[in-house]
Order: C-alpha cells, then structure tokens, then sequence
C-alpha cells in the first residue's frame, strides 16, 4: 500500500521503519512548513499533497494534528489509521470525524494503542457490562507535561500517589498526551462517561503500567501490562507504535484476526 504519514517524531519513525519492511510505500510525510526543507522530496505541507498518491493515511502527530487535518483526509475518502483516540473525547472532534468519514465514505481505523484485550472487551460489550476500570500508573517523570505537575511533586515524589480519578473522558481531555489507553479501553468497553480511570505516580516502577478490569454478563477479567518505551523518546509506547503497524497489517491481508 501507498502510506500518507502525518508526524515525524519517535512513533512516527518507527512506524515508517515498520512499514516499509513489510513492503508499503511512505509517499508523503506531512509535517509543519517550517520542516518541509529538511527532507523536501518526502515531507509536505498539506493534505492535497499527503493524500495525492495515498491508499491509507496513518496519523502518529497527536491530537490537535487528527482534529486538524482528519476530517480533510476522510472527507476526501481516503482512510485513515490513528493513535491519538483520545482526541475523540471531545464530542465535537468526533461528530467531525463521523461526518467527514460519511461524506468521503471512509473509515477511520482506532489502533490499539499501549494495551491491549480490547478484543475481550469489544466482545464482552455486545452483552451486558456492569463496570470497566482502567488504572494507568507510570514513574513520576513519565507525568511530567501533564496536569499532575500541578497536583504533585513529581520530581521529589517517594511515594505512590493516584493524581487523577474520574471517567475516561475526563481523563482523555484533561491528559491529553497521557490518557489515549483510556479511551481505547472506553470506545471498546461501555464508553467514555461510564468507564472509570485512575492514574497513578509510583516511583517505585520503571515501566508504564496499564491495568483493565472488567465485570458483566460475560463473567469477570483483570488484564494488567508492564510496557517499555520507545529507544528514541522514553514517552512514547513501544506498544503504541507496534499497534499501529499491526492495524496496517490486518486491513492489508487477506485473512485477519
């Protein structure tokens, strides 16, 4: 396939790496004008020019860039592939994205992101679910840039300390670089204002932490997962890139799980 790529940074790389190792195209990478000059035969400026040669788009610039420019890409029918799902927490953004995805008669694909046994949970929710709680514990550092610099010491921080609980959309808006698990786990489950998130600020783990539990008609699981990072960016979810390149790989073949 001939891949659209918005984003440059560490999960965007990885994704293009993953990509073209397994025999897909990166055509265009859109990025700020500012950076175009830095690779001028690959980078572009605008969705006209991402989506000119492109069978898919995957976006991996966060969520201002799919608020920006998703609704362009599928109302010109060209699919897309995002990891920023926590953008559609905000009820506008996706309104914009389901209208666009009906006029261009396109889809857009939600990758899985940094957890997983959302299959368990998209199949459980085709019955009755009672509850869905998602815990998301990191390092203090791996907070900072989000609201908990302002709710605790991250840098001095020697104990474990929940800095946030609420609903998965109140999560998603109030973390926005930090909360994307927590709407997948939602737009699998029983949705944005019925699941319950807590996170957490535990100096005594060195990995990310996701847990999802889970109770309803179909009986009870807890799914919990240590991830590592990215080498390029201790931000970013190795999983997270990972998943986007498995979304790729399930709309490319011919049997899918």
């Amino acid at each position: 396939m001939k891949i659209g790529l918005i984003g440059k940074g560490a999960i965007a790389q990885h994704v293009m790496g993953a990509v073209q190792a397994r025999g897909h195209m990166v055509h265009a990478v859109l990025v700020r004008p500012g950076s175009i000059s830095q690779n001028p035969n690959l980078f572009v400026g605008s969705v006209p020019e991402l989506i000119a040669e492109a069978d898919l788009v995957i976006e991996c610039a966060g969520h201002q860039a799919l608020a920006a420019y998703g609704p362009q890409v599928l109302g010109q029918g060209t699919g897309m592939i995002t990891v920023s799902v926590g953008a559609l927490a905000d009820q506008t953004i996706a309104d914009e994205m389901e209208s666009a995805a009906s006029v261009g008669q396109a889809k857009l694909h939600l990758a899985s992101g940094a957890i997983g046994a959302l299959d368990c949970l998209s199949a459980a929710a085709t019955g009755k679910l009672d509850k869905v709680i998602y815990v998301g514990r990191k390092p203090p550092l791996g907070w900072k840039g989000s609201a908990a610099e302002g709710r605790l010491d991250l840098e001095g921080l020697t104990q474990v300390e929940t800095h946030f609980t609420g609903t998965a959309r109140e999560a998603a808006l109030a973390y926005p670089k930090n909360a994307n698990v927590a709407a997948a786990v939602a737009l699998a489950g029983i949705g944005f204002d019925e699941t319950q998130v807590k996170l957490i600020a535990d100096p005594s783990i060195a990995q990310n932490v996701h847990e999802v539990e889970a109770e309803g008609e179909f009986g009870q699981f807890h799914f919990r997962i240590s991830g590592n990072s990215l080498p390029d960016n201790p931000r970013s979810s190795a999983l997270a890139a990972m998943s986007v390149v498995a979304k790729l790989e399930q709309l490319s073949k011919p049997i899918v799980m």
